[in-house]
């Protein structure tokens, strides 16, 4: 398995930009397709974006299409989460997590592994 840190979050005013990290150390990290999810205050764990074992490859959620950018540099082990023009509704607590093999999965139960998470607060 791969561990997996999150850093780069914090408070940030409406239409700001703020961009996570995700370092994973562990198992060969260009084995694994990454991905975001976020937890707002209340409620479920969402999807956010996932990216493919070598990058060519991105889905995102429908409510960050356009704003939100996820990319990967396996040199690094390292993949991020660049968000721009924020919104209050971005308020949460923003996750990376690991799937080994496969389509690039939306469920957050087809993700094997999880970074402990980072908090984002957008005020408005």
């Amino acid at each position: 398995q791969v561990q997996l840190v999150e850093s780069g979050g914090g408070l940030v005013p409406a239409g700001a930009s703020l961009r996570l990290s995700c370092s994973a150390s562990g198992d060969a990290f260009n084995n694994y397709i990454m991905g975001w999810f976020r937890q707002p205050p209340g409620k479920e764990r969402e999807f956010i974006a996932a990216i493919s074992w070598h990058g060519g490859s991105t889905v995102y959620a429908d409510s960050v299409k356009g704003r939100f950018i996820i990319a990967r540099d396996n040199a690094k082990n390292t993949v991020w989460l660049q968000m721009d023009n924020m919104i209050p509704e971005d308020t949460a607590v923003y996750s990376c997590a690991a799937h080994h093999n496969g389509p690039i999965p939306r469920r957050a139960d087809k993700y094997d592994s999880w970074g402990q998470g980072t908090q984002v607060a957008v005020s408005s």
